[in-house]
């Protein structure tokens, strides 16, 4: 179980510089709308205990040199319940958030809805997220920091609704708190690990780590707000393109098409994460598609390089599953609404064709990973580093915008598949990755790509020469 720091100290945790805002006026009755026995005496003994007249503490503050409003919930007063004025104050919180333009970081230990409050209370729930909407519609980002417990209607609205979500490690996280799950039920499925599994979060950070985890991600969250003023007279300046990245392997041309395949097929070649290593300074890992599922064989995230945010989405030589898809267009979506660049790295043998991915939605979650690249406003730009196979590696590509090393092809499907679909002999299927012209060098003269890059020489234009 993760330590249960009062909101103030899980604030120091994180910042130096925190300036409180004025709570909002509170004029509810002492009982609270129901008129509750107690509740008022209950009320004051946790202001005695923590200090605090609600169970929640916002205002401005400066993490690793970045401006953002601070919630932190104080989970010594009524288990960091959601009340009425809980709601007044978050609501504060994103309103203020919206004026100025700035990201919005919760620092999460809630119970849920507060009980002495009832349907009042979890009516607050409406109001967190129309807020929150308001915010996602203005453009700042919102990062959510799990601590213990997240439970109930805030983890799933603040938490789960957050476009960045991190967590403590042990941190209780789930929608239903321990004294209202089911009997029997696997207690691993309600902790920050398990949610982390379940795609359902993006990291666990160490307490001595978060202060420069939170810095970094609001270095990335909030690069759009960066050429407008603090009034957002002006909009930011339409995002440049992310450079494309140098091949690493120095390798000559294919002579055939079938040597093409087998170069992109080896296992001696640079992967994903060599590219990604070797492109960003700092990578700033999002983890799964929010619906329950993960595939480790797709990498995204935000990194910096040279101290620009730049998005990643990278495939790492295994078929996509539905999951990855699904991650992926958050991803680009995300990265759309900040205005920051995209890149990825295509190097699929294809979408994942089993029985589960079928079931799990691949038709639909590759159609949306396409919607996502086709409705992006920033510039997104592909390099095919292996195998481009069929229709789940063009779901990632950029149209008009797709580089590839000497190491890659490209293919409407996989020379064997081809050969087999035309009914062809085994042995026809060199001949056949010939015909299907899958070069790097048939793709630039194709129109399909852009470039073939060289080690060291990052080329765009039709230059289809190695360096």
């Amino acid at each position: 179980m993760a330590d249960r720091l009062s909101a103030r100290a899980a604030i120091a945790a994180v910042t130096a510089d925190f300036t409180e805002s004025t709570a909002p006026r509170e004029d509810t009755a002492a009982d609270g709308p129901l008129g509750w026995t107690g509740y008022a005496d209950s009320r004051a003994r946790a202001t005695a205990r923590t200090g605090e007249h609600e169970s929640v503490v916002h205002g401005l503050a400066t993490v690793g040199g970045h401006r953002c409003v601070l919630v932190s919930f104080e989970f010594g007063f009524l288990g960091g319940s959601l009340g009425q004025r809980t709601g007044d104050r978050l609501e504060a919180a994103y309103e203020e958030a919206v004026a100025r333009r700035l990201p919005l970081v919760s620092l999460i230990a809630t119970g849920g809805s507060r009980m002495q409050e009832g349907m009042i209370a979890l009516t607050q729930l409406h109001r967190v997220a129309a807020a929150s909407a308001r915010l996602r519609a203005a453009g700042p980002a919102q990062l959510a920091v799990l601590r213990d417990p997240t439970t109930g209607g805030g983890w799933a609205t603040l938490g789960a609704g957050a476009d960045v979500i991190l967590a403590l490690p042990g941190a209780q996280v789930g929608f239903a708190g321990s004294r209202v799950r089911p009997p029997g039920a696997d207690p691993a499925a309600y902790t920050a690990e398990g949610q982390l599994a379940a795609g359902q979060l993006d990291a666990i950070v160490p307490p001595e780590e978060l202060a420069a985890t939170v810095g970094h991600w609001l270095g990335a969250l909030a690069y759009r707000e960066a050429g407008a003023t603090a009034e957002a007279a002006h909009p930011a300046p339409a995002p440049a393109p992310a450079p494309v990245p140098d091949a690493l392997s120095a390798t000559g041309l294919p002579r055939t098409g079938w040597d093409a395949v087998l170069r992109a097929r080896s296992a001696s070649r640079p992967r994903a994460e060599a590219y990604l290593d070797a492109y960003f300074g700092i990578r700033l890992p999002l983890h799964g598609d929010r619906c329950g599922g993960t595939d480790p064989g797709l990498l995204c995230g935000f990194g910096l390089r040279e101290g620009r945010p730049v998005a990643y989405v990278a495939q790492c030589g295994t078929p996509t599953r539905p999951a990855g898809y699904r991650t992926a267009a958050r991803v680009i979506r995300l990265a759309d609404r900040l205005g920051v660049p995209v890149l990825t790295l295509v190097d699929t043998p294809g979408a994942a064709n089993d029985a589960e991915a079928e079931r799990a939605g691949a038709g639909a979650a590759i159609a949306d990973a396409f919607a996502a690249i086709a409705a992006a406003r920033v510039p997104v730009t592909t390099l095919v580093i292996g195998e481009g196979g069929s229709g789940g590696a063009l779901a990632l590509a950029a149209p008009g915008n797709t580089h590839v090393t000497a190491d890659s092809y490209f293919s409407v499907i996989a020379p064997e598949l081809a050969a087999a679909i035309l009914k062809r002999s085994p042995d026809r299927t060199h001949a056949t990755a010939d015909q299907l012209r899958l070069r790097p060098q048939d793709l630039v003269d194709l129109g399909v790509a852009r470039s073939v890059v060289g080690p060291g020489s990052a080329r765009t234009g039709s230059n289809r020469s190695i360096a």
